[in-house]
């Protein structure tokens, strides 16, 4: 749990990280590396830091992005998630080599990476009342950019991992 000013300003920073990433790469479909930065922090500080992140950046994204409510509620739901696992998953592998902790990190991000896909299929089908046949192309629509960004989750999670962690390790220690 952020206890401290110190604590309080890195979650703030990543915050930042987490909307400047998402900013820069917001014209280019399928690539992001919100997923690697968010999946490192929670991976490290845990589930009530990654939860605490992870709402301040679904609502703060907001006043660069729009405030949509399906979005809201997607971003709310999926990142709260994404944290609870990863947290978990962190907690759990913490003693394990490296290169073990990057692969679960990987397959779970590649994992939940489609389910934010799923979720937010589901979300907007119930939202707008979609037809059945609106739905199908909702979701088949979906599909190019949910490859995507699985394949660029795939990427980027083994490589920021380690600088990432030495970083957050770094900052939690100091």
């Amino acid at each position: 749990m952020i206890k401290t000013a110190k604590e309080i300003a890195f979650a703030g920073i990543t915050v930042a990280l987490l909307i400047g990433g998402q900013l820069a790469l917001s014209a280019v479909s399928g690539v992001e590396i919100v997923t690697a930065i968010f999946a490192v922090y929670c991976f490290v500080f845990g589930v009530l830091n990654g939860v605490i992140v992870a709402t301040a950046f679904s609502l703060i994204r907001c006043f660069i992005f729009g405030f949509f409510p399906q979005v809201i509620l997607l971003y709310l739901i999926y990142y709260n998630l994404f944290a609870v696992a990863v947290g978990v998953l962190g907690a759990m592998v913490k003693d394990k080599k490296v290169w073990f902790k990057i692969l679960v990190l990987t397959v779970c991000s590649a994992v939940l990476t489609v389910l934010f896909t799923l979720i937010d299929n589901l979300l907007n089908v119930l939202l707008f009342s979609l037809s059945s046949s609106a739905a199908n192309i909702y979701f088949v629509q979906s599909i190019p950019v949910m490859v995507s960004q699985v394949v660029c989750v795939s990427v980027t999670v083994p490589l920021f991992f380690y600088p990432l962690e030495k970083i957050f390790l770094l900052s939690k220690t100091k």
